[in-house]
């Protein structure tokens, strides 16, 4: 399969490098810094983009005849700078549908269906899957921390639903660099009952496997170990 992978040196996105590639598909990498990527040699094709402030040519000849693009986008740590990830989403939905390409994969947060956004002004004040922690403290530190980038995933998620694309979301909770199991649980729509946490490379390998599910299209999908 050809794919285009952006954000590909962040921490899902260096799992679903290696893992595509491993698999032995057709890979374009999208990096800010291509100096990160020496170690693989000639096993891609690498692309420098800032998807801050993108060149939308560059962009749509990133994904230009491509069957698939995943993105790893988001913040890396709660300091860094807000709105990153929808502002470069919007620039990969335009290159996209630019150029024809409509099967999207990105990343999200567990806690994503309940925050206010353009889209959905009014979500549920709790998710389904949510057991008593999560709904009454999890979800209430999480917000006071990261609220300025849930806020940016939410928009994100607009971005995604509101194009014509066909799009999976994957939502995860706590993110680990624990080592790829292939072992987890997915939920529709909704977080995984007593999912705290669930590993980085782990999230990567879902991504992937959705590209084969097309039951997942249009979708988001709640996952954890």
């Amino acid at each position: 399969m050809k794919l285009t992978i952006f954000a590909a040196t962040g921490g899902i996105g260096r799992h679903l490098l290696a893992q595509a590639v491993a698999a032995g598909h057709d890979v374009t990498a999208v990096v800010r810094n291509p100096e990160s990527l020496t170690e693989w040699g000639g096993q891609m094709r690498v692309v420098t983009a800032d998807l801050a402030a993108a060149d939308p040519a560059v962009l749509a000849s990133t994904v230009d005849g491509r069957d698939a693009v995943l993105s790893g986008l988001g913040p890396r740590k709660p300091r860094s700078p807000a709105a990153i990830t929808s502002r470069g989403t919007h620039a990969i939905v335009a290159a996209m549908q630019a150029t024809g390409i409509k099967r999207l994969v990105v990343v999200s947060a567990a806690p994503i269906g309940t925050v206010p956004s353009p889209g959905l002004p009014n979500p549920p004040k709790h998710d389904p899957g949510d057991g008593f922690f999560m709904r009454h403290l999890g979800s209430r530190f999480a917000g006071a921390m990261f609220r300025e980038h849930y806020a940016d995933l939410a928009l994100m998620e607009d971005i995604v639903r509101g194009s014509d694309l066909d799009w999976t979301i994957s939502r995860p909770p706590r993110l680990t660099d624990k080592p790829l199991t292939g072992v987890y649980r997915t939920a529709y729509g909704q977080n995984l009952r007593g999912g705290s946490y669930v590993s980085r490379a782990d999230v990567a390998h879902h991504m992937l496997r959705v590209l084969d599910q097309p039951e997942t299209i249009k979708k988001s999908v709640g996952i954890a170990n």
